[in-house]
């Protein structure tokens, strides 16, 4: 995630818009592939930033 998040800010995204912008896709794949739903949940925290608060976006 880590990487995905860095080409993001490369392209001129700040960090929270590039975190924003991959929570939005991920409720776009959660929306379209509703029984992928659980998987894509795990997917993005496996990867996704870790926190004190576990809040994606902070």
């Amino acid at each position: 995630m880590k990487e995905l998040i860095d080409q993001l800010k490369a392209e001129g995204l700040t960090e929270e818009q590039a975190y924003k912008a991959v929570e939005i896709v991920k409720n776009f794949a959660k929306e379209k592939f509703p029984i992928f739903g659980g998987a894509i949940d795990r997917l993005f925290e496996k990867y996704g930033p870790k926190d004190k608060d576990d809040d994606f976006l902070d």
